[in-house]
């Protein structure tokens, strides 16, 4: 029996952490991450989408990572393009653990024209397909290529062990979208044994699940290949003229018609309480990104960040424990149902139902209401703040009321449709130099 099916027949079930193999050490993991994350508006002026703080203490793109480390995959790549500045160097504080000794690293790819010198990266697959002098170097028998810009937690020797198991080219992970929202991702229709008969990407009627009109299978924008199928396919895409060299849009869909492609749901390999549904989040737009925090610090939240079997692995500045100062009844220190990150000082105001990140003070007399506030934020005294979300190092000037009246926000700042606001640097009259 080789290694790869004793991987097969030791595959653990839903209820085990990770599934830690030779195939997932077999394997190199391309996260893709030059996304410019537009709808997050002034979120992503000076950082691209992967770098976005998320959850009290991480970037989005430490869940993409953590899944690629908990899994086994210690050799990856993560391609960068759009204001990378702040993401790379997030990679270089916090992912330099990985021993490249033991052959272990997180490699940084940032555009450099390296196929022609008046193109950057012209889609998802060009960026793998540059890259490639790379990926052969490390002589992987897999690949992996996933987004950097999801919220999720997905055990990915799951899918490497199904791909290998069905003698598959290329296995997509899928999740069920209702129909109404399938519109924005690829869409695939699979046969009784989870091959893909047809993909299409972002489709205006998308197919509906086999008995199940109100449902469709939307791509991950997860992709497993065998290794030398993806340097064929690549090279074969980067020689068509008529390629905009994306996998949704061009491999993935020319493959399905020629080749052993799959479906592996992410129901068989997410991460966490087998009795809630998966938890996936395109957190890509103001209120998805609002949403996805303030469901955190609800009282039992669908993502669990306080699992210690799959950590979610980061970089944080060296900070003390979170302060809570005076007990005066009109000045109290408090926070209800919230989440507060070390080095955050809340000085005689009241917190509820919000995310304060790293190094946050709050001042005496303030209130702060279903609210993310990103690092290093001060808060003046007799200010309120609800539903908002405050960007990295603002100063919010003392008696300053925001998220009580729309129409007078967005005088000044971004208010969503949900009447979520935006706070930055620059909405405020201040310097934007400091690094993001």
């Amino acid at each position: 029996m080789t290694s790869d099916q004793e991987s097969i027949t030791g595959l653990q079930s839903a209820r085990d952490p990770r599934f830690v193999s030779q195939l997932t050490r077999n394997t190199f993991a391309v996260v893709l991450a030059g996304g410019r994350g537009s709808r997050l508006h002034e979120l992503t002026d000076w950082r691209s989408k992967p770098a976005v703080p998320f959850g009290g203490k991480f970037r989005i793109i430490d869940f993409t990572l953590s899944n690629c480390v908990n899994s086994g995959i210690r050799r990856v790549g993560v391609a960068t393009q759009y204001k990378s500045q702040s993401l790379i160097r997030h990679l270089q504080l916090g992912w330099s653990f990985l021993d490249g000794r033991l052959d272990e690293f997180i490699e940084i790819m940032p555009a450099q024209q390296q196929v022609n010198e008046s193109q950057w990266y012209r889609g998802t697959a060009d960026a793998v397909y540059q890259n490639l002098r790379e990926i052969r170097h490390a002589r992987p028998e897999y690949v992996l290529v996933a987004s950097g810009d999801h919220v999720y937690r997905m055990d990915y020797g799951r899918i490497l062990a199904a791909h290998l198991e069905r003698k598959a080219d290329v296995t997509v992970a899928c999740i069920e979208v209702p129909i109404q929202k399938a519109k924005e991702f690829g869409v695939m229709a699979v046969d009784a044994d989870q091959r893909v008969v047809s993909f299409e990407e972002k489709p205006a009627s998308p197919p509906t699940m086999a008995g199940r009109a109100s449902m469709a299978l939307a791509s991950m924008g997860i992709y497993v290949f065998n290794a030398r199928f993806l340097f064929e396919q690549l090279q074969r895409d980067a020689d068509d003229p008529k390629s905009s060299h994306d996998f949704g849009k061009d491999v993935i869909p020319h493959c399905v018609k020629r080749y052993r492609t799959f479906a592996q749901s992410f129901a068989d390999s997410h991460v966490g309480d087998i009795e809630k549904s998966p938890y996936w989040r395109d957190v890509g737009t103001l209120d998805a990104y609002w949403e996805a925090n303030m469901d955190l610090v609800q009282v039992t939240p669908q993502l669990n960040l306080y699992d210690n079997n799959w950590p979610i692995w980061t970089w944080q500045p060296q900070q003390p424990p979170g302060k809570f100062v005076f007990d005066d009844d009109d000045r109290r220190g408090t926070a209800v149902d919230s989440m507060v990150s070390g080095g955050c000082i809340v000085s005689g105001s009241t917190v509820r139902r919000s995310m304060l990140f790293t190094g946050v003070h709050v001042h005496s007399y303030s209130l702060i209401e279903e609210s993310i506030v990103l690092p290093n934020v001060q808060i003046g005294r007799h200010c309120i703040l609800r539903k908002c979300i405050i960007d990295k190092n603002c100063i919010i000037p003392e008696g300053m009321v925001i998220g009580m009246d729309p129409v007078a926000d967005r005088k000044r700042f971004h208010v969503t449709d949900s009447g979520i606001t935006l706070v930055s640097r620059e909405m405020l009259g201040q310097d934007v130099s400091p690094l993001r």
